[in-house]
């Protein structure tokens, strides 16, 4: 590459915000770590078991951790977030890169399946849940923390959430 090359190529890569990544791994049956939605925007694949996903600034994506040992299921988790901007305050996740802002964090397979029914629910209303409310993942958590069920998110929530983003922008 010549001096101008790179050059070039570091001012692009400057001009880009920087990613958050989170790190997947996947040793089947003992842990597995995937992302149930979330637009990534780059991926770089380490091993034949470790992956590197990275979402940009404002991007909203649910992160699922199992583990076992020969006794059974000894952690899962599902942790709903958005990626921040360099700057931004955050909370630091396991396996997440800076950290990001936490809507919803679950833990026990119980729970971690009713939000995967929570999440399977927005999608059957037609809604990308990248796209829905940050506030309704905010509201699984805290019912679901109460031992409460949960609003369903309808496609008249989806596009009241919409018009408050358009006023709030």
């Amino acid at each position: 590459m010549m001096p101008r090359d790179r050059i070039a190529a570091a001012s692009t890569a400057a001009a880009q915000p920087p990613l958050t990544e989170v790190e997947l791994t996947w040793i089947e049956g003992r842990t597995e770590q995937w992302i149930r939605f979330g637009r990534v925007a780059a991926e770089r694949i380490v091993s034949r078991r470790k992956r590197i996903v990275m979402f940009r600034p404002g991007a909203t994506f649910a992160y699922l951790r199992w583990s076992s040992n020969d006794f059974g299921t000894i952690h899962s988790s599902i942790q709903i977030v958005t990626a921040v901007a360099v700057g931004e305050p955050h909370t630091a996740l396991p396996f997440v890169r800076p950290g990001g802002e936490i809507l919803l964090h679950i833990e026990s397979w119980p729970k971690v399946s009713r939000v995967l029914e929570a999440v399977d629910a927005v999608e059957a209303a037609g809604v990308d849940p990248c796209d829905a409310s940050p506030d309704h993942w905010r509201h699984v958590a805290d019912r679901l923390a109460a031992g409460m069920p949960f609003r369903p998110y309808s496609a008249e929530r989806h596009a009241a959430w919409l018009r408050r983003r358009a006023i709030e922008a």
